[in-house]
């Protein structure tokens, strides 16, 4: 003869198993929160040595970091280097538009006087073997920004010679170097309008 067990018993057994689960939750996210946290500070870290060079600053730039309103409206985290409490450099992401692919996540290295102490592709969506030419894993493309700056060479020569400018783009791939480019004068822009903010004191 089976027993009925009443809609409570049952309501209890759902009850223990989803408070059993949810600490089992709780608890994995509390071991796991500060390896998560330290990892992704890692990947910071190494994502900024390629834009500002370890040796201009002693200090940590993401914890010196502070946030500048861009002229879209979005929240922008600039990251500061300093030497002997003077600033040598600033690094911050920001997206160059108009790639194959979608936005091109660019991350810029730039010094105080605004030339460019390094410029690293962090993300894309672009064709592999073409536009994935960005990549400084790929070629040196990207990395021959370094040194340049908003009058150097002048404003309107920061395009593809395609398009008059002076910065090659790749055979049978135009779209993504002339996103990078304006995305990278873009860059440039947004330092020269916010400069003074990202020197700031805290």
């Amino acid at each position: 003869m089976s027993t009925i067990r009443p809609t409570w018993v049952h309501a209890a057994i759902l009850g223990t198993f989803c408070a059993g689960f949810g600490v089992l939750l709780a608890s994995t996210d509390i071991v796991t929160k500060d390896p998560i946290k330290a990892r992704a500070l890692e990947d910071k870290m190494n994502s900024l040595g390629q834009v500002i060079p370890p040796g201009i600053h002693d200090n940590n730039p993401v914890i010196d970091a502070v946030t500048v309103k861009a002229e879209d409206g979005k929240d922008v985290v600039v990251y500061r280097a300093t030497k002997g409490g003077e600033f040598t450099g600033f690094a911050y992401e920001l997206d160059a538009n108009g790639g194959y692919g979608g936005p091109v996540k660019l991350m810029l290295g730039v010094d105080p006087a605004g030339k460019l102490l390094g410029v690293r592709v962090i993300s894309h969506k672009e064709t592999p073997g073409l536009g994935d030419k960005i990549d400084a894993a790929k070629t040196d493309w990207i990395t021959r920004f370094t040194g340049l700056s908003l009058g150097n060479p002048p404003v309107e020569k920061w395009k593809v010679r395609k398009d008059g400018g002076q910065f090659d783009q790749f055979s049978g791939a135009t779209i993504t170097p002339r996103a990078v480019v304006g995305g990278i004068r873009h860059g440039l822009e947004f330092f020269a309008a916010n400069k003074a903010r990202m020197m700031e004191k805290k």
